[in-house]
């Protein structure tokens, strides 16, 4: 069998498992992964994971599948096109390569079969009120006191912190050196005496995102990952696994489907906008621009980790995949006119179906895609400063 046939042949069984497994009133049951919930995240991981397809991308020594990049692709664009509901990324393309790259075997065998099953949900403790993108400028201490680590301060923008049960945390454990020397990376049960989370209400009126208060929280020694001090460098490994992901190839490729097809529709439109030369010629201007970031984000993928060439690629993966995102969202939004503005309950459904109301959320969220992550700003001079310095 050619690579080309095992990749088809392969296609056809990830259309059979979603056909089998995926029950209509599953798909599209979640609009997109900031509304998804807690429930329909962990009952779709766990039938991802009691097919063996829980974590594509980890080696197959920690339960992964090992896939290759074309086959990952293969699935989330089949995943997409289903309306599967979306995974958390934070355990499985985050903390999770993370504790199988540095953590103890205990760690290991604590956490990972619960990331791939869906039983254990984490968030990421990261940003601070006076810590975003300058990151190492965090103020949260962690004070060894025996076999714990006591622990105070405040991470904020927490995604999905309200419904994790662990968080991956960046802690200062020295105050005398280099202030990226002295970071280390703590694993905290969420249950822990001492935390508090607040939710935090964004523009799009959604409740995804948190504060997370420390009040003398006891962590034991055992949750440090690596050694001590050593935090940075498992953090920028991580970074690099997040920034990846936020060129959402996956997620741009399901919107431009959808938006293309609701563009062409003759139920919700009389004059459907895509007989518009303009709404065509920007459609396929970004349908364009996705084919060109797919092919970075393979080049990037495909080069061994941690290599110069994949850390080169982070920032203007980061950059093109958000700006992309926000102008997809951007021409639903104009495509969709007054259809976009929320309407009272008792109200008919607008003729233009519920995408018009799809568009202004998705706008409206897609405006925090250039400020997570480390902003666009920042990997802007990130990209310069390597251009300087001839990397």
């Amino acid at each position: 069998m050619t690579e080309d046939e095992d990749l088809e042949s392969f296609r056809a069984e990830v259309r059979a498992f979603l056909d089998a497994e995926l029950p209509p009133e599953k798909r599209f049951a979640a609009d997109g992964f900031a509304n998804s919930s807690k429930e329909l995240t962990a009952w779709w991981q766990g039938v991802r994971a009691k097919r063996g397809w829980g974590a594509p991308g980890w080696p197959k020594q920690y339960g992964g599948c090992e896939w290759s990049l074309a086959k990952k692709r293969i699935f989330a664009d089949e995943s997409t096109k289903a309306g599967a509901p979306s995974y958390s990324p934070f355990g499985l393309t985050m903390v999770g390569p993370v504790i199988y790259t540095f953590g103890t075997e205990e760690q290991k065998a604590e956490h990972l079969p619960h990331i791939i099953n869906g039983t254990r949900f984490w968030c990421q403790g990261y940003s601070e009120p006076g810590a975003g993108s300058d990151l190492a400028s965090l103020k949260t201490r962690a004070v060894r006191d025996g076999d714990h680590y006591v622990v105070n301060g405040q991470k904020t923008w927490t995604t999905q912190g309200h419904w994790a049960d662990w968080i991956f945390c960046l802690v200062r454990t020295n105050t005398e050196v280099k202030q990226q020397n002295g970071i280390s990376f703590l694993l905290i049960d969420m249950n822990t005496p001492g935390i508090e989370v607040r939710p935090i209400r964004t523009i799009d009126g959604m409740h995804h995102l948190n504060e997370v208060f420390f009040t003398d929280v006891r962590v034991p020694v055992k949750n440090l990952v690596g050694n001590e001090n050593d935090g940075w460098t498992y953090a920028k490994f991580l970074l690099g696994n997040e920034r990846a992901g936020i060129a959402g190839v996956a997620r741009t490729t399901g919107d431009l489907i959808r938006l293309r097809e609701w563009a062409s529709s003759v139920e919700h439109f009389i004059n459907p906008p895509i007989n518009d030369p303009v709404i065509a010629q920007r459609l396929d201007s970004l349908e364009q621009r996705l084919t060109k970031l797919a092919a970075l984000e393979a080049r990037a993928l495909e080069a061994p980790s941690q290599s110069a060439e994949a850390m080169r690629l982070v920032a203007p993966l980061k950059l093109l995949g958000t700006e992309l995102s926000q102008d997809v969202s951007e021409l639903a939004l104009d495509i969709a006119g007054p259809a976009a503005l929320p309407r009272p309950a008792n109200d008919p459904v607008h003729p233009y179906g519920q995408e018009g109301e799809h568009a202004m959320s998705v706008f409206l969220f897609g405006r925090a895609q250039s400020i997570y992550g480390g902003t666009n700003e920042v990997q802007k001079n990130i990209l310069a400063k390597m251009m300087a310095a001839g990397i």
